[in-house]
């Protein structure tokens, strides 16, 4: 019998190991996503420093250093971080129980090994109480089938986003991976210039300086502890809040400034979660789209 390329079923989030494993993952994200910062040119919106999906994890894809490129991959198949430099020479570091601080210590030895010296600032961002990496041996989790089981899911949340990304002709972002909030998102933009956030600091004012309709996933945070889908306009148009979006468990919430959410489970328990996640994603935009006036026939196919 020839054996499938990955499963079709979404996985379940019934891994009791994942909440620790998330959290130590996104401190080891972190740190390679600075790297990325530090080097990568500053693409619009601070897309440059956004994480890519490939056919085994999340890439930093090529990164300029000295005249050549090295390239950084998190492998949810083999449970190692690759790093590849343009010359053939390939180093690895497995992923397995280990501190923030020794995986911190390993991945700038190995980038020494391969002569790329990097200084990165040493504090995780967008969480509460963070502890620098080179001092935090709280966050020492790792386990393999909980991580696969989120890969997974984002894999399957990716084929869908880019279908539906497909279907805008504006400007429009990648499918792609924030390491600080360790989310998903895929976000159209109207062409308008939007208006300046009061007190906003310079990344806020950068990638919220045109009209934008964002949606997501991520495995859950603060308040939203569980695995959801996300979707928010910003700014975000009147009567937004109060439009009927589907499927029928999408709800809105007050949470991180307002946005509807839909849970992973809803979806991957729905007849079709392809279908439903469709849904959630283009019921959205059209609420957004329409109520904000964009220019839809000149940014649809």
């Amino acid at each position: 019998m020839q054996e499938q390329l990955s499963s079709p079923e979404w996985p379940a989030f019934d891994n009791p190991a994942w909440p620790d494993t998330c959290a130590t993952l996104h401190m080891w994200i972190q740190i390679v996503g600075k790297i990325r910062l530090k080097l990568a040119p500053p693409v619009n919106h601070w897309w440059g420093t956004a994480f890519q999906l490939c056919a085994r994890g999340l890439t930093t894809m090529p990164m300029p250093y000295n005249g050549a490129s090295f390239e950084m991959i998190f492998d949810f198949c083999s449970h190692e971080l690759h790093i590849c430099a343009n010359d053939n020479r390939i180093k690895s570091i497995k992923l397995a129980p280990k501190s923030v601080a020794d995986f911190y210590a390993e991945v700038m030895g190995v980038l020494a090994e391969l002569g790329i010296a990097v200084k990165i600032w040493p504090m995780p961002v967008e969480i509460p109480s963070p502890i620098r990496f080179t001092e935090d041996r709280v966050h020492k989790s790792y386990d393999a089938a909980a991580a696969s089981i989120w890969w997974r899911a984002m894999a399957h949340s990716a084929d869908v986003m880019n279908e539906f990304r497909a279907g805008f002709i504006g400007k429009s972002s990648p499918v792609h991976f924030w390491w600080g909030g360790f989310d998903l998102a895929v976000t159209r933009f109207s062409g308008r210039r939007a208006p300046e956030r009061p007190g906003a600091d310079a990344m806020t004012k950068e990638a919220y300086s045109h009209e934008v309709i964002s949606a997501g996933f991520w495995p859950g945070s603060g308040a939203i502890t569980e695995p959801s889908f996300y979707a928010y306009a910003a700014p975000p148009p009147a009567g937004f809040r109060t439009a009927t979006v589907r499927p029928a468990d999408a709800h809105w919430t007050e949470e991180f400034g307002g946005e509807f959410l839909l849970k992973y489970d809803d979806v991957r328990k729905a007849r079709s979660p392809q279908q439903a996640l469709t849904d959630f994603l283009q019921s959205t935009y059209d609420a957004g789209a329409t109520l904000g006036k964009w220019d839809r026939k000149e940014l649809e196919r």
